[in-house]
């Protein structure tokens, strides 16, 4: 009887990444994960049992390791790591501060990019492995008002691609997954009226705002091959 995969989440208290822990939870992985919030991760693993969880900082390299090497530990590998981690920034550059751009990179590259060091080793070393982003539309399309969101999503597309490339021969698989707007709390403000949810809609060619359970759908589709 082969033994239940195990998939370690980055920012599995959000919206995105919580869908996806329940969706693989019921499909008999083994669900480990990490957040910064211990009191949300805690209220997570009470509504998933089973969950495996760890207090982690994604932008901190050194929590990032710790993260991996602790469910290395628990489980004794990693079969796919799923990257749910992220921010929203809506303004133009005249009026994004050098903070502001420094908080929106390190939060969807910088953060992407350490995660993607630390599962590495662990995957190369038995040579089989799934890696998963989330990226956004942003990054390809030119849409107003989105330049440094824009720049750290295209800049992780690019990181995917070439991590991808490199390691296709070690047979472990790289993805990002683009969506637009998905109703989770991280986009509660841009939806916290009628009119501004109507105008977000009208974005969108279904006419509605995604749900945290599509796109989680998709990823577990992507971690199932």
């Amino acid at each position: 009887m082969n033994s239940p995969r195990t998939v370690l989440i980055g920012g599995i208290t959000g919206g995105i990444g919580s869908a996806l822990a329940k969706i693989l939870a019921g499909q008999g992985w083994q669900v480990a994960g990490f957040a910064r919030d211990g009191g949300r991760l805690q209220a997570l693993a009470a509504e998933v049992p089973g969950v495996d969880t760890v207090t982690a900082d994604a932008t901190e390299p050194a929590a990032l390791t710790a993260a991996v090497e602790t469910t290395l530990a628990r489980h004794g590998r990693i079969d796919a790591y799923v990257h749910c981690i992220g921010s929203i920034l809506l303004k133009p550059a005249h009026l994004t501060s050098p903070e502001d751009w420094h908080r929106t990179l390190t939060l969807n590259l910088t953060s992407a990019f350490h995660a993607l060091r630390a599962v590495l080793g662990p995957m190369q070393a038995q040579n089989n492995g799934s890696i998963l982003f989330l990226s956004s539309v942003a990054a390809q399309t030119g849409l107003p008002n989105h330049e440094a969101i824009a720049a750290a999503q295209g800049g992780l597309d690019a990181l995917v691609r070439s991590a991808a490339a490199t390691n296709a021969p070690k047979n472990i698989r790289i993805n990002a997954v683009a969506p637009g707007l998905v109703d989770t709390p991280l986009s509660a403000p841009l939806l916290s009226s009628p009119a501004a949810r109507q105008l977000s809609e009208k974005l969108h060619p279904l006419g509605r705002v995604g749900r945290p359970e599509n796109v989680a759908g998709l990823l577990a589709w992507l971690l199932s091959a």
